[in-house]
């Protein structure tokens, strides 16, 4: 296994450092539609009580309490599929389990890989004791910066040097794609892909808006799904919204060619914009009912949207309303 240095001060380019792996498509894994859940974080944080330096998930690994609390979340997604008839898609607590964001919570490089690999183990493990509801494993990569306002944004070269230290850990795991979540430029985007690339591994974006439905730095979906592509000839499996309210976002989307490669929409509970939700105290949890109703809208409107679920703000109930709203128009 290729391994990239973790001297992220050099300059060269990681895809002149070793060849690329064999390619790994993402598999055909037997549903219309899959249930994602990204809201973990601040359940645990508002309705638990549940302390996150960093908004970091990744820590829990650390104690059996921890374990069987990440355990209870990825269980309850699959018990979530078979009663719904669903697929669902688990994701890995490894959303800022990145250099930068871990440094500022105290763990060093090597920890990460240890944990980044401990997710996916944890994933396996749950897959393979729940049964046979289609069940993808999905390796959670969050952004360098700040999702909501990046100060310091890099370039696509950057990007990849920066996301292939914890992909190449990752590749070394039975993950079966990588997703970049909460992504605020197409410029990281581009550096995520060409690292999974690099490391023969599929991959999904997922995007997020502000209340107008452009990114935090003012593209708009189409620009920076079409540059995405642009710049790695159309590798990335497809393209997702996460952490916007349905508000925000659906005048955004449209009839249009781009559309067909928007594929996923990950919501928020509440239609507060980021810079509220930052400020936030308490939590909103908005109306599982009606984010379940405005979800399964999507789905009449773009067929082809396979993947919806619940980020900011969202549980198990609004997983619930989703998926039996989402279903209920399938049948």
């Amino acid at each position: 296994m290729p391994q990239l240095s973790t001297d992220l001060s050099k300059g060269e380019n990681p895809t002149d450092e070793a060849a690329a792996l064999p390619m790994r498509k993402l598999p055909d894994f037997g549903a219309d539609l899959f249930m994602a859940y990204v809201g973990m974080e601040t359940d645990l944080i508002f309705n638990r009580g549940v302390d996150l330096p960093g908004f970091a998930s990744y820590p829990l690994l650390e104690t059996d309490q921890g374990r069987a609390l990440l355990k209870e979340y990825l269980r309850d997604m699959v018990v979530l599929g078979s009663k719904t008839g669903t697929g669902v898609i688990l994701e890995s607590p490894t959303w800022v389990a990145n250099r930068d964001r871990a440094a500022s919570i105290g763990y060093t490089p090597e920890q990460l890989k240890e944990f980044n690999k401990q997710a996916v183990a944890l994933m396996s493990e749950v897959r393979a004791e729940m049964g046979d509801v289609p069940t993808v494993m999905s390796a959670n990569l969050g952004p360098r910066d700040d999702a909501y306002a990046p100060q310091d944004q890099m370039t696509a070269e950057e990007a990849e040097r920066y996301h292939s230290e914890q992909i190449s850990t990752l590749a070394e795991t039975d993950v079966d794609v990588i997703s970049g979540y909460t992504l605020a430029y197409s410029a990281e985007a581009i550096g995520i892909v060409r690292a999974a690339r690099r490391f023969g591994l599929p991959v999904i974006i997922s995007f997020t808006v502000e209340t107008d439905g452009r990114l935090p730095t003012g593209e708009t979906l189409k620009d920076a799904i079409t540059q995405v592509d642009a710049a790695t000839d159309g590798y990335a499996s497809y393209f997702m919204i996460n952490c916007a309210h349905p508000d925000h976002f659906g005048t955004a989307l449209a009839d249009a060619p781009w559309m067909q490669r928007l594929k996923g929409i990950v919501a928020n509970a509440s239609r507060c914009s980021h810079a509220e939700l930052d400020e936030a105290e308490q939590l909103d949890d908005g109306n599982p009912e009606e984010l379940g109703e405005q979800l399964a809208e999507f789905k009449r409107r773009f067929p082809h949207i396979s993947v919806l679920g619940g980020c900011c703000g969202t549980d198990m109930r609004h997983m619930k309303s989703i998926a039996e709203a989402s279903t209920k128009h399938l049948r």
